[in-house]
């Protein structure tokens, strides 16, 4: 039988919520192991002169536990 565990991350990006959902779960995976799916939550974006500067992701990453 598998445990599974799920951890809140939030992320950041200046090209896409695509970008961001990556280099989130990339970062996470140095420290958590057996990653099995992530959940983009909410999405949101920072502008700045009526231009999009910063993609935000809230993801839930659920990985099992050894």
């Amino acid at each position: 039988m598998a445990v599974l565990k799920v951890i809140e991350v939030l992320s950041n990006s200046e090209k896409s919520w695509e970008d961001a959902t990556r280099k989130a779960v990339k970062h996470a995976s140095k420290s958590v192991k057996n990653i099995r799916s992530v959940y983009v939550q909410d999405q949101s974006a920072n502008i700045k002169n009526n231009e999009v500067t910063e993609f935000r992701v809230n993801l839930k990453i659920t990985f099992e536990v050894e």
